[in-house]
């Protein structure tokens, strides 16, 4: 099997060279529009690119306001922010994550509760989250939901949409209605993704894109705050600004701020990769689909996209049959330049959150142990 893989993958991009996890493509205007951008010399956070990369994202997602920022770690910060977290209190996400996750919260000084995630999507688990509040958990006489041996207050849930597959988010609604948390979706490797006909990101109060290099369209570096009310949007454009009151020459800020706008020449990338959008998922879904043939009927389980959601296959994974064969495809097609990796090593095994409260983590641990990435830029551009 690591041969045939080998040899599908050199074939489906066309080279003996280094291919790399995830690389980013362009083949449209984005050379017009950056050159236009510094033609412009409107290159920093003021520009037209800026608002037109917002309107377009709140056009293909269906949200109500989109706040760009510098990158996906900012965007979750001050998505955060806007739903209230503080520091002292507690978040439930999923410690099968890329850091950023729980980055933002330490920086916020909140805490991360770690709860399973589902085989069905590699996101956080709604059951095993009302299992961990069940347990652990107490409304107050204020209606705040706390924690009872540490006293702390739960704020909020942050599911994160693993590869681009949509988590159970009505399930997860359902929890954070019955124990007053805002839900705020880490939706940095979902754009493109549907749950139930919805854009990912949207079904929360607040969420967060991200536009890096490796994700399904880049900014350079670059976010998206997502919000579903307007009132909270402008809020959100106003604090990611610095806070600065307009006024023709006069510097007043109403509040501390961030420093997050996103460079208008970043802007302008993002508006010629959006162009590009349906083409790359079109692509993407494309090679899944041979992925999938090509593992059928092995003892590799390639990971499809759950029956109720429309995935992006940002990156296409397989679960290996066993610890000794996961090495051995990881050793060999890496050695032969075919970029494979694991997932990422659980957030509670890291030094700065080994402390942290959390369940039962023994489905994150199996997907941990087996689980495998696979070489998914999109072919055929």
């Amino acid at each position: 099997m690591n041969k045939k893989l080998i040899d599908f993958v050199r074939d489906t991009y066309q080279t003996n060279d280094f291919i790399p996890l995830h690389a980013p493509t362009f083949a449209g205007n984005e050379k017009a529009y950056v050159t236009d951008t510094i033609d412009s010399t409107f290159v920093s956070s003021v520009g037209k690119y800026v608002a037109d990369f917002e309107k377009n994202i709140e056009i293909y997602t269906g949200t109500t306001k989109a706040v760009a920022t510098v990158n996906g770690t900012a965007a979750l910060h001050t998505a955060l922010y806007m739903a209230g977290v503080k520091a002292g209190d507690l978040v439930i996400t999923q410690a099968l994550t890329f850091v950023a996750t729980c980055n933002a919260l330490f920086h916020m000084g909140a805490e991360p509760i770690f709860v399973d995630v589902s085989k069905v999507s590699l996101g956080l688990c709604p059951k095993a989250a009302e299992e961990y509040l069940d347990s652990n958990a107490m409304l107050n006489s204020d209606g705040e939901c706390i924690h009872k041996s540490t006293g702390q207050r739960i704020k909020a849930v942050i599911p994160m949409h693993t590869f681009g597959h949509p988590v159970e988010l009505d399930e997860l609604l359902a929890v954070c209605l019955k124990w007053n948390l805002i839900l705020v979706e880490d939706a940095a490797e979902s754009l493109g993704s549907f749950y139930k006909g919805k854009h990912t990101g949207t079904i929360g109060d607040f969420s967060a894109i991200s536009f890096n290099g490796n994700k399904i369209i880049t900014t350079g570096g670059g976010g998206m705050v997502l919000c579903k009310n307007l009132d909270d949007g402008v809020h959100t454009r106003h604090i990611t600004t610095t806070a600065k009151v307009p006024h023709p020459y006069e510097f007043y800020h109403d509040e501390a701020g961030f420093n997050y706008r996103l460079p208008n020449l970043n802007a302008a990338l993002g508006c010629a990769q959006m162009e590009m959008l349906p083409t790359f998922l079109k692509q993407k879904r494309a090679l899944a689909e041979q992925y999938k043939m090509l593992f059928s009927g092995s003892d590799f389980q390639f990971v499809t996209e759950p029956e109720y959601a429309q995935s992006n296959y940002w990156l296409n994974a397989i679960i290996c049959p066993d610890a000794e064969s996961r090495n051995l495809l990881l050793k060999e097609t890496n050695e032969q330049g075919v970029m494979t990796r694991p997932i990422w090593q659980l957030m509670h095994r890291l030094p700065m959150f080994k402390n942290s409260l959390r369940g039962d983590l023994r489905v994150s641990e199996w997907i941990e142990a087996y689980l495998i990435n696979l070489p998914s830029s999109p072919v055929g551009v």
